[in-house]
């Protein structure tokens, strides 16, 4: 019989233990002890209670076309969405990248293109941006921490970009490289991760319609907490697939290693799509907790998680014949 997990806490404030290990090991040599950390460790499940409205001021974005993938769900609100979220280059808690963010320079910006393609070398992000119509594309995200959001994400196809480079036969997957800048991303400089970040998609998963590269949330640029000037939004996997700040996408022969994979490989897989009925080790992803609606909500929305995150229709067929509990 399996364990009744109803009244678990929140996933949301457990550190991941990977994390948890390391942050002991800071903080034994700072002479500090298990009060310290788990006083650290609460003040990250949720936003402060006062926090202020957002005084974000990113330009606007041009929309050729706007797509609901949401079912007309309610979306997450603009304060919740940029003030409660991951992005452990900041720090690991929940409102850290909001908070020491501000002196990230997303401009001037280049992103490397590498390895197994006919075009490959150094281009700005107007180079990137050229001849690409912006789509607003209304996007569930849900994050291996058993939460989840309804945002309107501003990009267009990663696979209309991966085309202009014309990828050899012989790539079969992309990797994927977020900036490394400790000066103006704080959380670099506690090694809780291996830096940079790194993530990687299978090509046929890269090249699928539903596979965003986005500039903007909200009809905005991104914010910097939230992965400016350039980052990966795959709606049907869990959303540490989604890397921020992106500054080298390299065609690969083989699986390419990721972050959290390498970090902790009985937790992470390098698939990482949406399973209800594959539990995290340390909790249950039967459900989620849903932030959209009327403002943030700690412990109530609770709803079915739906496998690929209720995108199955379109990308099941990706994974025919794949056993998705060895291949999680």
């Amino acid at each position: 019989m399996r364990p009744d997990r109803s009244n678990n806490p929140p996933p949301s404030a457990i550190t991941p233990e990977p994390v948890y290990r390391r942050r002991r090991q800071v903080l034994k040599l700072l002479g500090l002890g298990a009060t310290a950390l788990a006083t650290g460790c609460g003040s990250e499940a949720a936003p402060p209670a006062a926090a202020p409205e957002s005084n974000i001021t990113s330009k606007p974005l041009a929309v050729a076309n706007r797509v609901d993938a949401a079912a007309g769900e309610a979306k997450t609100t603009f304060q919740d969405a940029t003030h409660y979220n991951n992005f452990y280059e900041f720090g690991t808690g929940k409102a850290d990248p909001a908070a020491n963010s501000g002196a990230f320079q997303p401009r001037p910006w280049s992103v490397e293109i590498a390895g197994l393609a006919e075009k490959t070398g150094r281009f700005t992000l107007e180079d990137i941006l050229q001849d690409h119509a912006l789509e607003e594309r209304i996007y569930r995200m849900r994050c291996v921490e058993a939460w989840s959001m309804v945002i309107p994400w501003v990009g267009f196809p990663l696979g209309d970009l991966l085309k202009r480079f014309k990828p050899l036969a012989s790539a079969k997957y992309v990797a994927f490289t977020t900036v490394e800048r400790p000066a103006q991303m704080p959380g670099q400089a506690d090694r809780v991760l291996d830096w940079p970040y790194r993530e990687g998609l299978r090509m046929d998963e890269a090249m699928h319609p539903l596979t965003l590269l986005a500039v903007g949330m909200y009809g905005r640029e991104l914010p910097n907490q939230n992965g400016a000037p350039l980052r990966l939004v795959v709606p049907w996997k869990y959303g540490f697939k989604g890397i921020k700040s992106i500054v080298k996408i390299e065609f690969v022969e083989s699986m390419p290693s990721t972050t959290w994979n390498v970090m902790a490989a009985d937790e992470y897989g390098f698939y990482a799509n949406v399973n209800p009925a594959v539990d995290h080790p340390r909790w249950s992803q039967k459900t989620e907790r849903r932030i959209a609606g009327s403002g943030f909500n700690l412990f109530g929305n609770r709803i079915e998680t739906l496998p690929f995150n209720g995108y199955a229709e379109q990308v099941a067929h990706l994974y025919a014949g794949m056993d998705l509990r060895k291949n999680f």
